[in-house]
């Protein structure tokens, strides 16, 4: 494994799979028993209020590649209008903004963007603007954690109103964003990004060369979960750093001797604030489902097929939904597609909680379920299960209600 250079760090916050490389070619039907770091809850209001903080704003000094080396600010300046931020994802913060901004901004004006940035008002993203020559100048740029796991409540208009933290962004289009750097024009380069498309970002990459974008997953309802990734390479505070030092380009120490990475900072801007970034996240539960959204009757129904016939609670168990603090599964087991296991530590899946399940599609890790319904097809043709068609609409009615 590669030492990740500073040029090929590149950048999109996600928990979809730690960088690595496969270490078992072995396929079995029975999941594979592992340990896993036990979690303590840590939600000390204190803690958690600072951990909000750092997930929203705080860069880690990510500066050094988003502006360094990508140049972006200097693209926003030149030609990113708020109608441009929208279409590739990009959230804005209403609650932040002046009353009647929206009315009297112009909208398609990159100077209106820089004026958003000076709000702090972009979700994920903070701009240095300062006042030069009279005019606001974006000097620099980071990003956070919430750019790809926070998105917004649309109570304004489509891309704009309250944060909803943990949620994932499935609008964000990391590659195309990553597309406007004047660093990464090699058409090698240009033709990746541009493949991965909206809430895809690719976390190995920069690692092995691949090509192989997973959905960006939710960062709620993880608080007794003891592992943070598809692939479950580790807790939250690994994840954490990881994502921050090879992701976001922080400035900050990760050493991981599997992964072959020894990566180290001075100052480290990251190992002190992995606690209270974990207290925070831990305190996001889940979305529960709106009213009305789900038939409570089948539901009910689905819950029987859901523990019974349908075979789910095999895996799917516990309070969280999930046997990941004990277990992995092979591909073949769970049918899925194996390219992400192959290239992770772990040559494995985690099962997925399920709690807010209602609220992110596409699923499994490579979005090819686009809906609840061919989640339940999926395991009903490769488990032999034998669900009659009634028995999967209450089924995803049961999933719907999580």
């Amino acid at each position: 494994m590669k030492h990740v250079s500073k040029m090929s760090t590149l950048i999109c916050l996600t928990i979809a799979a730690l960088a690595g490389c496969n270490n078992s070619s072995d396929s079995t039907d029975t999941p594979v028993t592992v340990e896993t770091p036990e979690i303590e809850p840590m939600l000390d209001p204190v803690l958690i209020a600072q951990g909000k903080d750092i997930f929203r704003f705080d860069t880690f000094g990510d500066e050094q590649l988003w502006t360094d080396t990508l140049q972006l600010h200097d693209v926003i300046t030149a030609a990113v209008d708020p109608v441009t931020a929208l279409s590739v994802g990009l959230k804005v913060d209403s609650e932040v903004l002046p009353e009647g901004a929206l009315q009297t901004l112009d909208l398609n004006d990159p100077a209106t963007t820089i004026t958003l940035l000076k709000l702090n008002a972009v979700v994920g993203l903070r701009g240095d603007v300062q006042e030069i020559n009279g005019v606001d100048t974006l000097v620099s740029l980071g990003v956070t954690c919430a750019l790809c796991h926070s998105t917004v409540d649309d109570s304004v208009a489509p891309g704009i109103g309250k944060r909803l933290d943990g949620w994932a962004n499935r609008d964000l289009n990391p590659g195309v964003i990553l597309s406007l750097s004047p660093a990464l024009q090699d058409q090698a380069t240009q033709a990746v990004l541009l493949s991965w498309g909206p809430g895809k970002y690719d976390a190995y990459w920069n690692q092995d060369g691949l090509n192989d974008p997973t959905v960006i997953p939710p960062a709620y309802g993880l608080k007794d979960v003891a592992l943070a990734t598809y692939t479950g390479e580790g807790d939250v505070p690994y994840w954490n750093a990881y994502v921050a030092v090879t992701q976001m380009g922080a400035q900050g120490n990760f050493v991981d001797e599997m992964l072959g990475l020894n990566i180290m900072h001075s100052p480290d801007l990251v190992t002190d604030k992995l606690p209270a970034l974990e207290a925070y996240q831990l305190s996001l539960d889940a979305p529960k489902a709106p009213e009305g959204s789900f038939d409570t009757e089948a539901a009910s129904r689905g819950k029987i097929v859901f523990e019974n016939q349908g075979n789910c609670s095999s895996c799917h168990s516990g309070d969280n939904f999930t046997d990941a603090d004990t277990t992995l599964h092979y591909p073949d087991v769970i049918g899925t597609d194996p390219m992400l296991a192959s290239r992770s530590l772990t040559g494995k899946y985690r099962t997925t909680p399920l709690a807010g399940i209602w609220q992110h599609p596409p699923y499994f890790h490579d979005g090819s379920a686009a809906t609840l319904l061919d989640v339940v097809d999926h395991y009903n043709d490769h488990m032999a299960l034998g669900l009659m068609p009634s028995e999967k609409d209450d089924l995803v009615e049961y999933l719907l209600s999580l």
